[in-house]
C-alpha cells in the first residue's frame, strides 16, 4: 500500500452542514441576530429546499433545508476573539429566544452557547 507523505497533504478549516426546516427563521436567526452574511443561496428549483453559505469573517457555515445533507441537533463550536463583544452584542438585541450567557469552562475557555431554531448547538468560545 502507497501513502503519502504527510508534508503534501494540506487541509483547511471544515464547513459544517446545519439543518434548517425554514427559511424565515434561519434567516432572522444566523442573519440578524448572530450578523452572519449570506454569500450565496441555491435551490435546483423554486418550491424545492435552500441550501445556502453564510459567514462571518474567515467562519463559513453551510445551512440545508434538504433532509439527506444532516441532521438536526449538531454542534458545533467557533473560536472568537473578544467573546465579551460578541456576548455584550448578542444581549443586546433582545431576541425574544435567545438571551446566552458566558461560562468559564474547566478545559480552560469562555463560552457563550446558543441554540438555534432547529435543535443544532453553536459554542463561542476563547481560550483563557
Amino acid at each position: 500500500m502507497y501513502l503519502m507523505s504527510p508534508s503534501k497533504i494540506t487541509m483547511k478549516s471544515p464547513t459544517p452542514i446545519l439543518r434548517i426546516f425554514d427559511e424565515e427563521k434561519a434567516k432572522e436567526f444566523y442573519l440578524e441576530f448572530l450578523e452572519f452574511a449570506v454569500d450565496w443561496e441555491h435551490r435546483f428549483e423554486d418550491c424545492l429546499p435552500l441550501y445556502l453559505q453564510i459567514s462571518y469573517n474567515d467562519c463559513v457555515i453551510h445551512l440545508s433545508e434538504h433532509y439527506g445533507d444532516c441532521c438536526p441537533g449538531a454542534a458545533i463550536r467557533i473560536e472568537v476573539g473578544n467573546l465579551e463583544q460578541l456576548h455584550a452584542n448578542l444581549i443586546s438585541k433582545k431576541f425574544k429566544y435567545a438571551r446566552p450567557g458566558i461560562e468559564t469552562t474547566p478545559w480552560n475557555t469562555r463560552e457563550v452557547r446558543i441554540g438555534d431554531p432547529f435543535g443544532n448547538r453553536i459554542v463561542f468560545f476563547e481560550n483563557l
